[in-house]
């Protein structure tokens, strides 16, 4: 069933509601071969969170329990559905997050069902995973979207079964006495294409309506969604900035 967008809130500075269907769609940019190319190793000064050998560095969000996400072929964790989201063990602050991640090849679902997915900025900030190569949603709901906030500038998204590129540069927010002194700020780089460009975020990520920030500390773990589909994920590291 469609769910009803039409009595979200506008998004501050924008004309537009949150998930607005009308929005505009970005134009589409195909990415360079980076989609087809195989995972190259991380810097000397990286913190590696998933290499394909164990899932060591994941614990479930709610109760630190092991992460029981599937590890396949080719040193690959898979989404296991309904275990729930996961969460790094170490917590972060100001970053540079590499991830890979790939939908499955076998299409099922349309707009936000299908291969859908998430990475959460110290649990509360979503940069949205989403197969949408041909597949249209709302503009902030797209792979790369601040999800609810910002489309991305370009939709750089490669076909199912290729391997999405995200670098993810993060400047957490800051409080002081429990006020918010400097927002958070994120660039993503997709495929070797900037999509987002030192944006400057609303507040926490939140669905169908506006986000807003709550004090925290300056360092949080990173998530992994569970959506219920089969994405992939391989080659995840941080290096603290």
């Amino acid at each position: 069933m469609t769910k009803n967008y039409e009595n979200n809130p506008i998004i501050p500075n924008t004309d537009w509601k949150v998930h607005d269907q009308i929005r505009a769609q970005p134009e589409i940019v195909v990415p360079g071969s980076l989609c087809e190319l195989p995972s190259v190793t991380p810097p000397s000064d990286a913190t590696v969170l998933f290499d394909g050998s164990n899932t060591e560095e994941w614990v479930h969000v709610n109760d630190d329990r092991p992460c029981e996400w599937e590890i396949i072929d080719d040193n690959i964790m898979r989404v296991v559905p309904k275990t729930k989201n996961i969460k790094t063990k170490k917590s972060f602050g100001d970053c540079q997050l590499h991830v890979e991640w790939s939908a499955p090849t076998e299409i099922k679902g349309e707009g936000q069902g299908r291969g859908n997915s998430g990475i959460f900025m110290m649990g509360d900030y979503e940069i949205q995973v989403l197969d949408d190569y041909s597949n249209p949603t709302y503009a902030d709901g797209l792979s790369c979207a601040l999800y609810g906030q910002k489309p991305p500038l370009v939709n750089s998204s490669c076909k199912p079964g290729q391997w999405h590129i995200y670098d993810i540069i993060w400047k957490a927010p800051i409080f002081t006495d429990d006020e918010l002194t400097s927002p958070a700020y994120v660039t993503v780089i997709h495929n070797g294409v900037v999509v987002q460009n030192n944006y400057k975020l609303i507040g926490r990520t939140t669905h169908m309506d506006l986000g807003t920030y709550a004090p925290h500390p300056a360092k949080g773990p990173i998530w992994l969604q569970d959506h219920g589909d089969l994405v992939s994920f391989r080659n995840i590291w941080i290096r603290d900035l």
